[in-house]
């Protein structure tokens, strides 16, 4: 017998850990997050008054949207009248308003009768016309006059 020696070449066991996988879930992760952070803010930024709370000291007359029982808006700009108006003009006039006067303060008078949805459409239609903050208005109660 021939004394051939058969070696067989046995692989060396790799330790290392394949890392490749997670990278690629991470990234997937990462864009999932990406797009549905911008969705997950979809509320109006709102500055609510406080129970007994003190009369605001501005400097400037304050604007004032004004949205009746029935879902009709009135605006009252600086010391004029206010005015009958739709919701597309109001925006537009806001818009071209809140651009030349940026620290304005603009405020939403619902009345008690007016349905939530309609306070609420309101406050996003002056968000949309570039109104940085938008204030409730209230009356105090009867008791504390």
């Amino acid at each position: 017998m021939s004394a051939t020696i058969t070696r067989r070449h046995k692989r060396k066991l790799k330790a290392d850990i394949n890392v490749v996988p997670y990278i690629d879930v991470m990234l997937v992760l990462l864009i999932i997050f990406m797009v549905t952070a911008p969705l997950l803010s979809l509320g109006v930024d709102v500055e609510l008054p406080q129970a007994k709370a003190k009369p605001i000291e501005q400097q400037k007359e304050p604007v004032v949207v004004t949205v009746t029982a029935d879902g009709a808006y009135s605006l009252k700009l600086e010391s004029a009248d206010a005015e009958p108006i739709d919701a597309a003009t109001l925006q537009a006039k806001l818009a071209a308003f809140v651009k030349q006067n940026p620290e304005v303060p603009v405020f939403v008078a619902g009345a008690r009768d007016a349905d939530y949805a309609t306070v609420f459409d309101t406050m996003v239609l002056l968000q949309q016309a570039g109104v940085p903050r938008v204030g409730l208005m209230g009356q105090p109660p009867e008791n504390a006059r």
